[in-house]
């Protein structure tokens, strides 16, 4: 009975309440400020994606300011430039293509710890005879032992 006074009421007085036309954005923001920080903390870790069993060494890290190119060679002898497969003949012109700072291009090279040691040096000579300067071997950090630190 008080809702038919009231639309009664409002009939009466001529002021009908309009629909609300407003978008509220604030979940929107929200959900996009969460997928922001979970892409900046995934990203990193998507930049190699050729899993191979790297040897452990004890030297540091560089720091570098721009990400090099990653050549790997797989346990099977395959070659792989970041991701993708490319064939040995194929491999210093795709390089040179790519290459954002010319010969001065930081190529990481990654051997898997299982491949012969000669196919991970004819892949490096092969950058080094095209012009590359900047290659580097790319090593796992070993696991601690109990007791040391």
């Amino acid at each position: 009975m008080a809702g038919a006074l009231q639309a009664r009421d409002k009939a009466v007085r001529g002021h009908r309440r309009r629909a609300l036309a407003e978008i509220n954005v604030t979940p929107f923001v929200d959900v996009m400020l969460v997928l922001l920080i979970v892409f900046m903390v995934t990203a990193p870790l998507l930049t190699v994606g050729v899993p191979v069993d790297l040897p452990k060494t004890k030297a540091q890290t560089l720091g570098q300011d721009n990400e090099p190119l990653s050549v790997t060679v797989k346990r099977d002898g395959n070659i792989y430039l970041q991701n993708q497969p490319i064939a040995e003949d194929a491999l210093v012109p795709k390089l040179t293509a790519i290459a954002a700072n010319g010969y001065d291009q930081r190529i990481f090279v990654r051997g898997d710890r299982a491949v012969d040691y000669g196919r991970v040096m004819e892949v490096m000579g092969l950058l080094s005879a095209a012009g590359f300067t900047h290659i580097g071997l790319v090593t796992d950090v070993p696991k601690p032992k109990p007791g040391e630190n």
